[in-house]
């Protein structure tokens, strides 16, 4: 029996600073925990999307692929898809949809999941091409990501919304991926100019934590040498 109420995440985000990229749940793993989420994988390798069951991976070339089973990853998010209809937007910027959303809400202290399908205009997307150990820090690896332009596309938007307490285990506010329906475009979006389509929501009163205790490099790490929340943001938003 599925519960919709419950957030599941594989790691943290803090995990990735120092370069922790080693995969450590795979793709069947997480599949059991939702339907639907976001993730990178091991060694940052591109932006996950999981949408109806079905992991999409946008690499560091652009390209999108369907991952197998086996594929892992060293952060995720997922969920069991119940979404509401929240409301349809016309043209409305990403700044204005971020504040109309919040203020509708009323969820700034829990977690909450979005999915909009629309037309978006100017979509800037990004994707990180995957690197091996000796990994290097998440600041360093994000430096070797690929930006990637549509002036205007179709798509689903995927978004979790963290409370500012929790963040560093997630990062505070939305962090949304996207997929083009036609599976050519995707990626951690960056920005987008607007967006019109309609606007879906599932807020969750539980967080599942599941943390890499079988990963010698994460249970022996010093967090404390860290600069974890600004090197998240710097990468993340």
């Amino acid at each position: 029996m599925t519960n919709s109420n419950v957030l599941f995440q594989h790691g943290t985000l803090a995990l990735l600073v120092p370069g922790l990229l080693d995969g450590t749940i795979t793709m069947k793993e997480l599949l059991q925990h939702g339907d639907t989420g976001i993730g990178t994988g091991e060694g940052l390798d591109g932006e996950l999307m999981i949408l109806d069951g079905v992991p999409y991976q946008t690499d560091g070339t652009g390209k999108v692929n369907i991952v197998s089973d086996d594929f892992t990853l060293p952060f995720a998010n997922s969920h069991f898809a119940k979404y509401e209809k929240l409301m349809s937007v016309e043209n409305i910027s990403r700044p204005d949809l971020q504040s109309t959303i919040i203020n509708k809400v009323k969820s700034a202290n829990t977690f909450y999941s979005l999915r909009i399908h629309g037309t978006f205009k100017n979509m800037k997307a990004r994707a990180v091409r995957k690197s091996t150990k000796p990994y290097q820090t998440l600041a360093q690896t994000a430096e070797n990501q690929n930006i990637f332009d549509s002036e205007l596309i179709d798509g689903t938007l995927l978004s979790y919304y963290s409370p500012e307490v929790f963040d560093g285990a997630a990062v505070a506010g939305f962090h949304s991926h996207f997929l083009a329906d036609d599976h050519q475009f995707g990626g951690h979006i960056l920005s987008f100019e607007s967006v019109t389509g309609d606007v879906k929501f599932q807020r969750f009163d539980s967080l599942e934590q599941h943390l890499p205790t079988d990963n010698k490099e994460f249970m022996e790490h010093d967090f404390t040498k860290d600069d974890i929340i600004n090197d998240i943001h710097s990468a993340e938003k």
